[in-house]
């Protein structure tokens, strides 16, 4: 029996969506693993920084304060979920206990998918076409407007070369798009370059783009970075796809714009969640909501426990993570 011990502050229900059979195997053959029980939201043991090496956490996990993890046996925690700067501050990290994710690039393709999914049907009309069918059966008005637009004839600029991000303009390019650019200030040219991004201005961006995908993290940098001046830049017709936050894009401009009819949307974040009944998004023609489901498939869940286990692998083995969020990293995370 090995000498690990791994405490799993996840909700059992969630564990078992987020860890397959093969990948719980795998878990229990690496360390000794005690998984918390009940509903709700799972709390730390008392004991866990001095009982444990290493705590698993998600979305389940209840809030802690810094100084419950600090100890003399506790070496890791893996956050199976997205972001992991609302449940270990800072402090967590520089107190020397090591940090390491599975849920950003697990999601990663995922959330690229419904970006690109969201600009294909606003392009092609897909949700006029089906919102007709289903409310007046009439073939005819259905079909209208007849036209849609090619998404490969479209210049496609990206906020955010983020993981996703990348996936985003690794599809666009999949799809037959010519012209992707991104504005990213914390992004390699050479890198994007390679990718067949161009980096640019976010003013240039939206001046010279008629898709724009947001992909930039909640960070005090990007509060409502996209406002009035950079959506009055894109041309008429316009579509704009929001699946990461909408603390990044000022949402009563947006709004102004879509309400018009003169841009198109496709959003699956909102200042309020859950989207109030009445809120001025719900109802207009050129826009497509979705309840902040974007990371959220089968195989994404899947590959966030996998990484996880991974993660944890090489961790008692000695060998270096692949997913760790150092000091130096920490800020510039959503």
């Amino acid at each position: 029996m090995t000498d690990l011990k791994v405490y799993v502050a996840i909700r059992p229900d969630e564990f078992d969506r987020l860890y397959t059979p093969d990948a719980q195997d795998r878990l229990h053959s690496l360390a000794q693993v005690e998984v918390a029980a009940g509903e709700g939201r799972m709390a730390l043991p008392d004991d866990v920084a001095t009982g444990y090496d290493a705590i698993l956490t998600s979305w389940s996990t209840a809030p802690f304060l810094p100084g419950v993890v600090r100890g003399p046996r506790l070496r890791l925690a893996a956050h199976t979920a997205g972001s992991v700067r609302g449940l270990f501050p800072r402090t967590t990290l520089e107190n020397g206990l090591r940090l390491t994710q599975g849920g950003a690039a697990a999601m990663a393709p995922a959330v690229a998918e419904l970006a690109i999914t969201l600009v294909l049907a606003l392009l092609r009309n897909l949700h006029r076409h089906d919102r007709e069918l289903w409310t007046s059966r009439d073939w005819a008005a259905a079909r209208e407007p007849e036209l849609g637009r090619a998404f490969s004839a479209r210049r496609v600029g990206i906020v955010g070369l983020s993981r996703v991000g990348r996936h985003f303009a690794s599809m666009a390019r999949g799809l037959g798009v010519r012209t992707v650019a991104a504005y990213d200030p914390y992004a390699d040219p050479a890198s994007a370059a390679a990718d067949g991004v161009e980096l640019v201005g976010l003013d240039e961006l939206f001046a010279s783009c008629d898709v724009i995908s947001v992909h930039a993290p909640s960070t005090e940098e990007t509060r409502h970075l996209v406002g009035a001046r950079q959506l009055a830049g894109l041309p008429d017709g316009a579509v704009v796809v929001n699946t990461a936050r909408s603390w990044s894009v000022d949402q009563d401009a947006l709004l102004r714009e879509v309400a018009s009819g003169r841009l198109l949307a496709g959003l699956d974040v909102f200042d309020e969640e859950p989207l109030p009944s009445d809120s001025g998004f719900l109802g207009l023609p050129n826009v497509i909501v979705a309840p902040h489901v974007a990371g959220g498939t089968v195989e994404a869940r899947h590959q966030q426990g996998d990484i996880v286990v991974d993660e944890l692998t090489r961790f008692a083995a000695g060998a270096p993570l692949l997913h760790e969020v150092t000091v130096d990293a920490y800020d510039r995370l959503a």
